[in-house]
């Protein structure tokens, strides 16, 4: 068995497997700090890639490329939860691999996650798992009626409002499910949200826990569009109700690294789990410019067996996602937005992440406008959304450009 030594100090290589906007924040923070990275990606113009100090052109089940990862890296993480598992367990042979494949596994699979988050007590929406054409027709009118309307899921490769369905009614559900393609999924019951908020924690090999404010998110169409940073006007117990639950599940995978635990605020008051993220998280970029420690320095800290970094907000902040749409607003074709306007305001802190290609719902960067008061970041984003003809939307009453 791999013998693990910490701590890992400056100077040493670190890998991350995928190379998206995750794993290039991760780069600069690595980097910053003295590491040198690897990043490991089939894209030859991975984000990551382009600033990494070395990029394993290669597929994630490429054998002789995680040989000569393992090899030449001290620590290796994923930016992402959808990389093979096994890939990480093949690693983890030969070096050292934050967070543990099980905890990737679980993540990376809908219904393990509702399994393994009941079993650790957890409050999640009802629900039903389908695992199969066969196991649906099994169902009976009242179990179904029990979840619906509801939100078909598939099982696996999902995110950002991908693979899923709004379903009302049993006969939607057989044709939502063929749409699909048949493959397990969650049916989960509709619930009055009255807003969304997340936790970001990170654990280090040591078991040290450390822990970001409380924030608020709301999404569009699956995306998420905007975080509030810190969660305004949300009770106190509540904020200690998803502290303890996102301690709790990091315990209980003995977890290593950033980890984002997502819920749903109910109109009366109560949480429930929705998913969680074993990496940073889009909900954690404002941390890069308003928080002692960002969430790519915490991973790089956990991962390595150096001590965790402060997690107080100095500044409050409202962060911005912004989606390719803007390079089509007000029926331009692939134009550049006017960023020069944008960041003549004081507050604005932009992040572009060099992707190739605008595409309508593709993340090209976030915007951060960090400011004394919650009202002057909203203030800003308000301003900001305007500069750059954003699509606002009244879900929960939470952006605060409406």
């Amino acid at each position: 068995m791999f013998a693990h030594s910490f701590p890992i100090l400056p100077g040493a290589w670190l890998g991350i497997l995928g190379g998206g906007q995750l794993g290039r924040m991760f780069c600069f923070a690595a980097q910053t700090m003295g590491y040198r990275v690897a990043v490991l990606d089939p894209n030859p113009a991975s984000p990551a890639g382009a600033v990494a100090d070395r990029h394993l052109c290669a597929a994630y089940e490429d054998q002789a490329a995680l040989a000569e990862f393992a090899q030449l890296c001290a620590a290796i993480s994923t930016e992402f939860e959808n990389v093979p598992a096994a890939s990480l367990e093949h690693l983890a042979r030969t070096t050292y691999v934050s967070p543990a494949s099980h905890c990737v596994a679980i993540a990376q699979d809908r219904i393990a996650e509702k399994r393994f988050m009941e079993s650790c007590g957890v409050a999640v929406a009802p629900h039903l798992i389908i695992e199969s054409a066969d196991r649906l027709a099994q169902f009976s009118h009242e179990q179904l009626n029990s979840v619906l309307p509801g939100i078909l899921k598939t099982a696996r490769l999902g995110y950002d409002g991908k693979g899923q369905i709004k379903i009302a009614s049993a006969v939607e559900l057989q044709r939502a499910y063929a749409e699909l393609g048949d493959v397990a999924c969650v049916l989960e019951k509709q619930v009055p949200i009255a807003y969304e908020v997340s936790t970001l924690i990170a654990r280090s090999v040591n078991g040290a826990t450390a822990v970001y404010p409380l924030v608020c998110n709301t999404h569009q169409h699956g995306i998420l569009m905007q975080t509030i940073a810190p969660a305004p006007n949300v009770p106190p117990a509540l904020v200690d109700a998803a502290t303890c639950t996102a301690l709790a599940i990091a315990e209980q995978l003995r977890y290593v690294g950033v980890l984002c635990v997502e819920f749903f605020v109910l109109e009366d008051g109560s949480l429930l789990a929705n998913e969680m993220a074993p990496r940073p998280h889009n909900s954690g970029h404002y941390t890069v410019d308003a928080c002692a420690t960002s969430q790519f320095e915490q991973q790089v800290r956990a991962m390595t067996g150096l001590p965790l970094g402060d997690t107080r907000q100095h500044s409050a902040a409202v962060m911005l996602n912004l989606l390719g749409d803007l390079w089509f607003a007000g029926g331009g074709c692939n134009q550049m937005p006017p960023w020069h306007e944008v960041i003549a305001l004081p507050a604005a802190r932009l992040h572009l992440y060099a992707k190739e290609e605008a595409r309508p719902a593709r993340k090209m960067g976030h915007l951060t406008l960090v400011a004394a008061t919650l009202d002057e970041a909203s203030a800003a984003a308000c301003e900001s959304a305007q500069l750059l003809q954003m699509i606002s939307t009244k879900a929960h009453g939470q952006y605060p450009f409406d």
